[in-house]
């Protein structure tokens, strides 16, 4: 007997209406079913719940001025974009599009404007042949038609193109993802371990200490010898705008002056920035701090010429340790009396690196990133290593040194633009310990701009790939035990230096478009949404504060994949790029601490004449000329921001991969593509750093 489908009781039973349509199928298998009640939109409406036309009128209004106000915001928006996109190009020559020299990324724009226009091209193509009606690509298991079913030339190219993307396009790119895949499954088991590290070391209260009270002496004739002689070091480089608060805030440390000698090491080419770090220097020379002013000729080396000079001193001999701020650093007046009690009774213990904190780190939206990143660097990374391995990579800066394992290590070279890594690395391969304390903070700026931020970034990178070609033969030859030998190479190196950079910018900028125009190359949601979401939360710990910035964290990462990877592509193959050194643009950010101490600022007028009776008299001429010069200065005008080409070209490129996807009903892919996109379209434009309200 046949199943009997009855819907009767869907519907209310009280008040029927209609007549019942009975519906016969000519499948003998299924009976008959009735239909009690029309369909609702045939049904009588009820005239209490009528609406009057006025009532009609309103609705209808206050729809269209919803409807009337989405629009204007659209094209608002819209128009704000087209008005910055055209004030850059007015402006273009007076700022160039991404100071490029001839020859620097140019093989990697032409690569990425031929992946655009071969997109473009594609996209077109699929469009046809949607409108045409050949909806093949939504489905990439599709049967191919036969010859029999071809309809035309264009459906014949068509027919064509399928085939040869099948059998020979997807393949490579198959693999190729497959082979990316795999390196982006391996780094993240890489964070997810150093992660795990650092909840066992915050779980076990892991850390450095100093075991009683190093400064105690029992013989009062020789309570000074407790404090040993230390060597201060600040290098710059046409640092006006923070020369001052970190000449400030080193001669304040709390620190016996007979055991401290504070170097600034000024390597300015400007001669105006020259007499007023003399005027600094002078200043605190007249309160008996013991400090000296010292300026190269000729700048060589860069910032490891620098010090190598100033450590070639006769007097430099008669120190034990050395504590290195760059320019913008800031350290507490405690920061000697809680590192280099750890040096005391560890004659293994080479380096004691502390952690940055960062006054601007609100500033804009590209500071708050980058204090995710850097937070994430300290905490778990250089932690980890240096509880568990006493080794990471020193960081220029905020640290001390024990001058004798700097001699045996070779001291300063100048052979690449990463002369702190390069130290560091041959410290370790000497047998040589540090720590890492990740309590002590010193204060210093981030980069405000993109332009600073992607030279910064573009030297961290390509240094790297450069010291790992010279090292390379040193490290295999060591006699340091083969564990230390693999971390170095296969982790410090290849895995957190070179891999990072290379399956980002392939798999998220290069790969994951293709796919789109090759369906039959596919790439697992799990790839693109769920792992890159967990491993950025990872990495968002160590600043919870910076939760509501996971997503565009998540983007600009991949954004800035871009930057580094030709920068490490330039430092493998020692192209041109590789060996810039470009200062960071500081903004001279103040702390609070320098904000309390304005008072001793405003001073500055009283101290003049001491200031004053330590300086030449062409010294005094020319602060004279400055500071009419000062008085005289016109309104700066605001910064005028750069296009990046590479960046726009390729946030062409995902947005018109986003298109495609959007036609394949590919919701996740759709959404990705389109936010990076827009990422790499504001990157490109240099939005990104624009001011915070």
């Amino acid at each position: 007997m046949a199943q009997s489908l009855d819907f009767s009781n869907w519907w209310p039973t009280e008040a029927k209406k209609g007549t019942p349509v009975v519906v016969k199928m000519d499948n003998p298998n299924y009976s008959v079913v009735e239909i009690d009640a029309p369909d609702a939109a045939f049904r009588p409406v009820e005239k209490t719940r009528g609406k009057n036309a006025k009532q009609v009128t309103w609705v209808l209004l206050l729809k269209a001025h919803r409807a009337v106000g989405c629009v204007a915001w659209i094209a608002s928006l819209f128009w704000a974009v087209l008005g910055a996109i055209n004030k850059r190009l007015i402006f273009r020559q007076d700022v160039a599009m991404a100071s490029e020299k001839m020859g620097k990324g140019k093989v990697l724009f032409i690569v990425i404007k031929l992946f655009l226009v071969t997109s473009i091209a594609i996209l077109c193509f699929e469009l046809l042949a949607y409108l045409n009606g050949w909806h093949y690509f939504r489905n990439p298991s599709l049967h191919i038609p036969m010859s029999s079913d071809i309809q035309g030339l264009l459906h014949l190219v068509y027919v064509t193109w399928l085939s040869v993307r099948a059998n020979y396009i997807a393949p490579p790119i198959q693999a190729l993802s497959n082979f990316c895949v795999a390196l982006f499954l391996i780094q993240s088991a890489d964070r997810l371990i150093l992660s795990l590290g650092c909840f066992w070391i915050k779980y076990k209260k892991i850390k450095p200490r100093i075991e009683g009270d190093p400064f105690k002496s029992d013989d009062v004739e020789r309570s000074a010898d407790v404090y040993p002689m230390v060597l201060v070091q600040i290098p710059m480089c046409n640092e006006r705008e923070v020369y001052e608060q970190s000449i400030s805030a080193v001669c304040q440390l709390d620190w016996p002056k007979d055991r401290l000698l504070i170097q600034v090491l000024d390597d300015s080419d400007d001669e105006s920035i020259r007499y007023l770090i003399k005027a600094e220097v002078a200043k605190w020379n007249q309160k008996g701090v013991n400090i000296i002013y010292q300026h190269r000729l000729i700048r060589t080396g860069y910032k490891a010429g620098n010090l190598n000079s100033a450590m070639s001193c006769e007097y430099v001999q008669a120190y034990e340790f050395v504590a290195i701020f760059d320019a913008d650093f800031q350290p507490n007046p405690d920061f000697l009396k809680q590192t280099v009690p750890h040096f005391k009774d560890n004659p293994e213990l080479g380096l004691v690196q502390a952690r940055w904190a960062f006054v601007n780190k609100d500033e804009n939206l590209l500071t708050r990133l980058q204090n995710i990143n850097l937070c994430f660097h300290f905490e778990v990374e250089q932690q980890v290593n240096g509880v568990f391995l006493n080794f990471f990579g020193f960081n220029g800066t905020a640290g001390v040194w024990r001058i004798k394992a700097l001699e045996e290590s070779g001291g300063w070279l100048e052979r690449t633009t990463v002369e702190d890594m390069d130290i560091a690395i041959r410290a370790h391969l000497n047998g040589w310990k540090f720590f890492f304390l990740n309590d002590i903070k010193v204060l210093c700026e981030v980069p405000e701009s993109y332009e600073a931020y992607r030279k910064q970034q573009h030297r961290w990178h390509s240094g790297p790939m450069q010291l790992f070609r010279l090292c390379l033969p040193a490290i295999i030859t060591s006699k340091i035990a083969i564990w230390k030998k693999a971390n170095l190479i296969l982790l410090f190196f290849l895995l957190r230096k070179l891999i990072l950079p290379f399956y980002s910018f392939t798999l998220f900028c290069i790969i994951l478009p293709l796919t789109m125009f090759v369906p039959e190359a596919e790439l697992p949601v799990w790839v693109i949404c769920y792992v890159p979401v967990f491993m950025s939360f990872l990495n968002i710990l160590p600043a919870p504060k910076s939760f509501p910035f996971i997503v565009p964290y998540l983007l600009f990462e991949n954004t800035m994949s871009v930057t580094k990877f030709n920068a490490m592509v330039s430092g493998l193959f020692q192209l041109g790029s590789s060996y810039e050194w470009v200062v960071t643009k500081k903004a001279g950010r103040s702390s609070e601490s320098d904000l309390l101490a304005s008072a001793e600022r405003e001073s500055k007028t009283m101290n003049q004449l001491q200031i004053q009776r330590g300086a030449s008299e062409s010294e005094l001429t020319e602060l004279n000329r400055l500071k009419e010069q000062k008085e005289a200065a016109p309104i700066p005008v605001k910064r005028v921001n750069k296009i990046y080409r590479k960046e726009l070209t390729l946030a062409f490129l995902l947005l018109t991969a986003s298109v495609r996807s959007l036609l394949a009903a590919q919701g996740v892919h759709f959404y990705f593509l389109l936010f990076q996109g827009v990422t790499f379209l504001l990157v490109g434009l240099d939005l990104i750093g624009e001011q915070m309200s």
